[in-house]
């Protein structure tokens, strides 16, 4: 086989490129290359390139293995040493694990880490789900939201250091992005001026890919020149970090912690100083959010004791038995719904390299569009013709040497963006009802009244994060006083307009 002369591809290069996907059983790769042109021939040199193909063959073949390990999969539930709750822990408690939390952000050690890969192509968008407007009166992004409350944390944790110190308080904002998504983040946050943070506190960096494979692992040829390739989930997180320079510049800042999360969720308490502070007090290196499930037969993940090592068990993956299995005091013992909601010490990121290999990796059957390689015709297939794989956020919690979780009330923390408008369940309906609900509860938990029906789907009622975090700041001027509807409230000057 030859290359175009006119390329920068040495034919010794290129023989021992070829070699090496034969000896590991993917020269089939090379079947069209004769007949591409030269710019065709060098694309798909550097894609082949850039594949570990040897790692790419025994990741595939972990996840056969491990797909057939989880048919047999021994649970347990949590323990109560790594398990508290914002539900039953103490004022005092949680006031601590608070204080604790403002006083780290104030020093400079927590940084956020952002989950932001994936478009809103379920919801009927091709922009990355993070600029999508869940129809609020403001029309702010789920991007927006988040971006407030990390000014709102800012300002809130300044009050935790002295006037003296004239360092300003930075909570930096890692967002991760995948191929299709990262430019258009990138320009969409230039275009909104950064929602008001510094452009040099956000750092923008792309998930890895894996190539797509056939049922008996062949790697799949999208076109002649290229293969198919798609993001490598969301555990991809940990090489990201590492090859796209997140820890060095974590580092670099004397990040200590930081808080991950998934950009659909709306109620995202970002960089939250009530689960940094319990995990630091914990020891933590890496620690969970998980909300109760609302009913034994939720279809969701559990975080519990997997085959003797912390884990997430699938909904599928334990009896009916063991899912309506309760405790003492009536909550289920397999009630701890996984919420890709995430603590991570810096340390321990610096250390996932060490057992990187041994992480697990999952199959996910897809309609994956391939060429034919006897007719050399592109095949759309109208059913499952091969796999993706994919590495959880989750899959490190067995390496962890300190492990901890926090349960959260769901409707404070927890309203995923999943669904197309109009399903009814985790979509752009619940998402602004969840949070208006939320933000009526801020005002009348500090003493304040609402007139209005915040029932009605075009209620006209919001509460930028930007005035208050958590429901904090406001009692002052909301206490035994009236909002009536419509009330949009921007600003503190906003509220003390509205609270008559």
């Amino acid at each position: 086989m030859t290359i175009s002369t006119s390329l920068p591809i040495s034919q010794n290069d290129f023989e021992a490129l070829k070699s090496r996907y034969q000896a590991a059983g993917q020269d089939h790769l090379f079947t069209f290359f004769e007949e591409l042109g030269p710019v065709e021939q060098q694309s798909l040199y550097e894609q082949l390139v850039g594949f570990d193909v040897e790692r790419i063959n025994q990741i595939y073949q972990m996840a056969i293995q491990g797909a057939s390990k989880h048919e047999e999969c021994n649970v347990e539930p949590l323990s109560e040493e790594v398990f508290e709750s914002v539900l039953t822990a103490s004022p005092q408690a949680l006031k601590e694990w608070e204080t604790l939390g403002l006083s780290l952000i104030a020093q400079g050690k927590v940084a956020v880490i952002l989950m932001a890969g994936g478009q809103g192509s379920r919801l009927g968008s091709s922009d990355p789900k993070g600029c999508y407007d869940i129809n609020l009166p403001s029309k702010k992004p789920l991007f927006q939201l988040q971006a407030e409350r990390i000014l709102r944390l800012q300002t809130l944790a300044r009050q935790y250091k002295a006037p003296t110190d004239s360092a300003v308080t930075v909570i930096p904002w890692y967002i991760m992005t995948s191929g299709p998504t990262h430019q258009p983040t990138v320009d969409y946050f230039e275009r909104n001026g950064y929602f008001g943070l510094k452009k040099e506190h956000i750092h923008f960096f792309e998930q890895g890919t894996l190539p797509c494979l056939t049922n008996d692992g062949k790697i799949i040829l999208e076109s002649k020149s290229k293969v198919a390739i798609a993001p490598d989930g969301n555990g991809g997180i940990y090489a990201a970090v590492q090859n796209k320079g997140v820890i060095a510049d974590l580092k670099k800042r004397g990040i200590l912690y930081t808080h991950c999360y998934c950009v659909d969720n709306c109620l995202a308490k970002v960089a939250d100083p009530v689960f940094i502070g319990y995990c630091v007090s914990k020891q933590t290196d890496c620690g969970v959010k998980v909300v109760s499930k609302s009913a034994p037969s939720e279809p969701v993940g559990v975080v519990c004791v997997r085959n003797g090592n912390y884990g997430v068990v699938e909904y599928s993956e334990i009896s009916q038995e063991l899912s309506e299995r309760r405790r003492p005091d009536g909550s289920l013992a397999f009630g701890a719904a996984n919420i890709a909601n995430h603590f991570f010490s810096t340390a321990f990121l610096e250390r996932v390299p060490t057992f990187a290999s041994q992480l697990e990796y999952h199959i996910a059957r897809k309609k994956i569009k391939y060429t034919d390689l006897q007719s050399g015709e592109v095949v759309v297939p109208t059913s499952n013709s091969g796999m993706k794989l994919e590495c959880f956020v989750f899959d490190v919690f067995p390496f962890a040497q300190h492990f901890s979780v926090l349960e959260v009330d769901r409707k404070e923390e927890f309203s995923p963006l999943k669904n197309a408008p109009g399903s009814g369940v985790d979509c752009p309906e619940t998402s602004r009802r969840d949070i208006i609900a939320q933000h009526a509860r801020f005002i009348r938990n500090a003493g304040g009244h609402i007139v209005g029906d915040l029932d009605d789907p075009l209620v006209q009622f919001e509460l930028s994060p930007w005035v208050s975090y958590g429901g904090e700041g406001i009692q002052d001027i909301v206490k035994n006083k009236t909002i009536t509807l419509p009330a949009v409230i921007e600003t503190k000057q906003d509220l003390i307009r509205l609270a008559q």
